[in-house]
């Protein structure tokens, strides 16, 4: 254990767009807001190549470089942006304490959780190497699905979320199969109806994926089995979408922070605020609907100017 305490106003756990814009903002109020960034640094948009639906970029932009403008515009401001990832937390006292590596320790006037959430994957080794590829796999349609127009995709998932992205990409794709391991949906009723009804979705139960087929650069096709008569299948497809759900990051808080039933963290309504004074949370450790760059960025805002007021609230109280 490190003998130096290091104190700071403001401590920002994770990056990515959420981390980068809570940084952004504390540093322009003269908090000199640390980060740490984290076991992936910039979050899950560095593993996307290509944005075109973040507001500012009309040619575009790769995820990695969207995120090293961003921490190039928090270090403008002076924000400390470091290497390192928080491996126990202490709120349990007026003094938020954190370790980063196990090792060194700091007490915080305010923390800023943005720890983000990852999404699940198959672990298939044909999957992940696409996915490191950007050769057409892929976890989020609503991110990704504008790039498979008139294309034939395949969807893994029986979730409303995997139904939800499976309608969406109904409507830009020439087709979409779904596959859905068990003989039914998860789904509500409504979810699976509509995507049941919508002609270009063709729906493969008791089904799962064997591999991802392609020529090792981007994706072709994805071979299939029927897990009740042993059938394989070779699906043509351009695309590969894994909706089987999204785990946050937030192991770490659980003592302390409240999360709901699925790990994400409860903030007051309107808010950034956690069930702890002093600690609020941005993107997409709070978020399981929208899951968005635009959306993680505006909470970023918020999560930073909600601890300017609460440090302004502290130093008034002490004054007076």
């Amino acid at each position: 254990m490190s003998e130096t305490i290091e104190k700071v106003k403001c401590i920002i756990i994770g990056s990515g767009p959420a981390g980068y814009t809570a940084a952004i903002y504390a540093a322009r109020a003269n908090m000199s807001p640390v980060m740490y960034r984290g076991m992936q640094p910039g979050g899950q948009l560095t593993t996307t190549n290509d944005v075109e639906n973040f507001p500012g970029y009309p040619e575009g932009i790769t995820g990695p470089e969207m995120m090293m403008q961003l921490e190039q515009q928090a270090k403008r401001f002076e924000a400390d942006v470091r290497d390192g990832w928080v491996t126990k937390v202490d709120f349990s006292g007026e003094v938020h304490k954190v370790w980063v590596n196990d090792e060194k320790e700091i007490h915080a006037d305010t923390v800023i959780i943005s720890t983000g959430a990852s999404a699940k994957y198959l672990g298939l080794p044909s999957e992940q190497h696409y996915l490191s590829m950007g050769g057409g796999v892929s976890a989020c349609a609503v991110c990704d699905g504008f790039f498979y127009r008139n294309q034939e995709v395949v969807i893994v998932g029986a979730g409303d979320s995997a139904c939800e992205e499976a309608h969406y990409l109904s409507k830009l794709c020439k087709k979409v199969t779904m596959l859905v391991r068990r003989d039914e949906f998860r789904a509500s009723k409504i979810m699976a109806e509509r995507v049941m009804k919508t002609s270009n979705i063709e729906i493969m139960f008791n089904t799962e994926t064997v591999e991802v087929l392609g020529d090792e650069q981007v994706v072709s096709g994805v071979k299939a089995i029927n897990n009740v008569t042993k059938e394989t299948t070779e699906i043509p497809a351009t695309g590969f979408f894994v909706a089987i759900g999204h785990q946050p990051n937030t192991e770490i808080f659980k003592d302390y922070i409240e999360l709901d039933s699925t790990g994400y963290i409860v903030n007051v309504s309107g808010t950034s605020k956690t069930n702890v004074k002093g600690v609020f949370v941005a993107g997409d450790a709070a978020d399981s609907v929208y899951r968005q760059a635009v959306t993680a960025a505006g909470t970023g805002c918020m999560a930073a100017l909600d601890a300017e007021r609460y440090l302004a609230e502290v130093e008034a109280h002490q004054e007076a």
